[in-house]
């Protein structure tokens, strides 16, 4: 039961940490202000340094990662640019990607209830995870 815990805990926090850095991709290109695209690029690198470790975690339990969901993803996709298309602007993208962090936010803390029984790596994996998106989000605050 705590290898099942374990994995799953570890492909649900691959598929945050891909949706997150796929989410940043889709705004970046519409950033205008410097320091927030900073911030952003900041945060994609955190979120691609962490998933690469999470996907050597579930390497070493000879498992596959975990990709976002396609529902997800297409979902994600469509209310970014329909709210890009009705206002192409940097508050915009903040909005968004403050939804995204505390949707993020949610759902792992909902996994490591849901996975009581993983190992102390995923969950402290899980936590960085929960970490990173909570200070994207605080960092958002200012161009909301």
């Amino acid at each position: 039961m705590e290898q099942n815990d374990t994995v799953n805990l570890l492909r649900e926090c691959a598929a945050g940490s891909a949706m997150a850095v796929e989410s940043i991709d889709e705004v970046m290109e519409k950033v205008c202000d410097a320091k927030l695209k900073e911030i952003l690029v900041e945060s994609r690198e955190h979120h691609e340094k962490l998933g690469n470790e999470i996907e050597e975690a579930l390497d070493k339990h000879h498992s596959d990662e975990k990709e976002p969901g396609a529902i997800a993803k297409s979902m994600s996709w469509i209310k970014t640019n329909v709210k890009m298309s009705l206002d192409n602007s940097d508050s915009t993208v903040a909005d968004l990607i403050t939804d995204g962090c505390n949707m993020g936010i949610k759902s792992l803390h909902r996994f490591l209830n849901q996975y009581p029984k993983a190992d102390e790596l995923s969950k402290a994996l899980c936590g960085r995870l929960a970490q990173i998106e909570e200070k994207l989000g605080k960092d958002m605050r200012a161009y909301l």
